[in-house]
């Protein structure tokens, strides 16, 4: 089994570290805005080959062609896929099985706190949103002139034992937003890394399926079920007018409710946090 992971953050590690417990005779390759590189990864040896707008290590295009599952996990840098700008010709010669491409469920913009599914319309607000539904439509003619083993995953909100509420409630970064009926959904990132394992040998070519837990709730219920955990005060609350962070500005925008039926189903997989209720409870235990 030989992976390539254009990017290797967080979603890519926890993938890895999966499969690393299953099957401990795989080639990685990864790439990296840092010099090539070779290491260790969870026991797995992995060569890291220098990409990024400035810069190709020409030896990626022989990793590129070797691989049998590509995971995509770059966002788009200046409304551009730079995966497919370089590398379109490399992978129509792979004869990979599989390529998954990370998107986020910011391409569906605002409901107004409806649920949305895999055909709700998509009408996003932000510029990462737009971007975001730019590259999937991209990638989908790719897959379809080329009949690429394809699919799309859009994330809702990520959370992990590294990054999560109750991280930025100890820190004092947190703070309530004063806006009522806000909802989004999140998701573990480990329950993103269990469904990436299932879909290596459950896969079917150009879906799109939505990454989410089971209960989309406002960012001010789950800061509070956060501050009941800690024991602490309540953190200060604003209103949306003295928002400074253009991120959380577009954030608090767009309010829907993430259907997550068509993962589960298909997948057949039950989630290990299916809500932040079990999330926050295990990081809360283990980490704090």
């Amino acid at each position: 089994m030989n992976i390539f992971a254009f990017g290797f953050g967080q979603v890519s590690k926890y993938f890895i570290k999966k499969l690393a417990k299953e099957k401990n005779n795989f080639e990685l390759n990864i790439s990296s805005r840092k010099d090539s590189h070779s290491g260790l990864f969870e026991g797995i040896k992995f060569n890291s080959y220098q990409f990024d707008v400035k810069k190709i290590d020409n030896r990626i295009f022989e990793a590129i062609l070797k691989a049998d599952y590509i995971l995509i996990s770059i966002p788009p840098i200046d409304g551009q896929d730079i995966v497919i700008k370089n590398f379109k010709e490399a992978i129509k010669k792979t004869k990979t099985k599989w390529i998954t491409y990370l998107s986020a469920t910011s391409v569906y913009g605002n409901h107004n706190g409806e649920w949305v599914d895999e055909n709700s319309e998509t009408k996003p607000t932000s510029p990462n949103g737009v971007d975001r539904l730019k590259v999937e439509k991209e990638w989908m003619q790719l897959a379809s002139k080329l009949d690429l083993p394809f699919q799309i995953f859009r994330l809702s909100g990520i959370y992990s034992n590294q990054f999560n509420i109750l991280k930025r409630l100890k820190s004092g970064e947190a703070k309530i937003i004063n806006k009522k009926n806000h909802f989004f959904s999140r998701i573990h990132v480990e329950d993103i890394a269990d469904i990436l394992l299932s879909s290596l040998n459950n896969f079917k070519k150009k879906e799109i399926y939505n990454i989410s837990d089971n209960l989309p709730a406002s960012a001010e219920e789950v800061a509070m079920y956060g501050v009941k955990l800690l024991g602490i005060d309540k953190p200060k609350t604003i209103e949306i007018n003295e928002i400074e962070s253009e991120m959380l500005k577009n954030f608090y925008k767009d309010s829907k409710k993430v259907d997550n039926k068509k993962m589960k189903e298909f997948f057949n997989r039950k989630l290990k946090y299916p809500t932040y209720v079990e999330g926050l409870n295990y990081i809360f235990n283990k980490t704090i």
